[in-house]
């Protein structure tokens, strides 16, 4: 874990009122009599890629609000198998389920670089009773949670090897080019849907040959969307 900077809640107010995502995050709709109302530090962190968020089952001291990069969730099933259950990006909150049970229901690590911002669980608590706007925002991010985990589930463990590939490559768009999507590990994948890692390499080479896709770098990891047409007709 590496910090930008931490201040105090009453320093990073201004920060927070021109957020270049506010709109997106779960302070989207405070004003600075809601602002008024925080009294704990809301730290400015980053995390390097592949850095460990926080582990499955930890106690929760806040959650986070993700401003940059892609943050994956994962779970070890009763067979101590691991499995990718979501992927997390700019606007999503990361370890929302912390404000019920107080505890991280996953493990959280990086994709990439990734910057946030980390609530302390109090500050959303005393808010959530005291300001109607984010207590609605709570929710809205709740059932964005929802619908995302079913969203997830329903195009990426169902169907072919070749459509759920093609469902993950159009997921995994990034945010500031939309003709350019960013892979990872085959093996990370393969979890992610259910898949064998020989069956998702196969798959994404074959995607190459088609002119589907086109790779960017040298280790298999950024590609430019050739033809969406064709990803979406599998």
């Amino acid at each position: 874990m590496i910090p930008i900077h931490i201040e105090s809640a009453w320093k990073g107010t201004s920060n927070c009122l021109s957020c270049g995502i506010r709109d997106l995050v779960l302070f989207a709709d405070l004003n600075e009599d809601d602002f008024s109302l925080i009294h704990a530090p809301i730290d400015d962190m980053a995390f390097s890629g592949g850095t460990l968020m926080y582990s499955e089952g930890e106690k929760a001291i806040g959650v986070f609000t993700l401003r940059e990069g892609m943050v994956k969730l994962v779970r070890t099933t009763s067979d101590g198998r691991e499995r990718i259950v979501r992927v997390l990006r700019v606007g999503d909150v990361v370890g929302i389920e912390a404000l019920v049970t107080g505890y991280f229901e996953s493990e959280a690590v990086a994709l990439n670089d990734v910057k946030v911002c980390r609530i302390p669980l109090s500050v959303l608590h005393k808010l959530g009773t005291k300001s109607p706007r984010l207590h609605n925002r709570l929710m809205q991010k709740w059932h964005q949670a929802l619908k995302g985990a079913d969203d997830w589930l329903a195009d990426l463990n169902f169907g072919t090897a070749r459509r759920r590939v093609s469902k993950f490559i159009l997921k995994m768009r990034l945010d500031n080019h939309i003709d350019q999507t960013c892979l990872f590990s085959r093996e990370d994948m393969g979890a992610m849907m259910g898949l064998k890692f020989e069956t998702v390499s196969r798959e994404v080479s074959a995607l190459v040959r088609e002119k589907a896709i086109e790779p960017l770098d040298k280790v298999g990891r950024l590609y430019r969307i050739q033809n969406e047409k064709l990803l979406n007709s599998f």
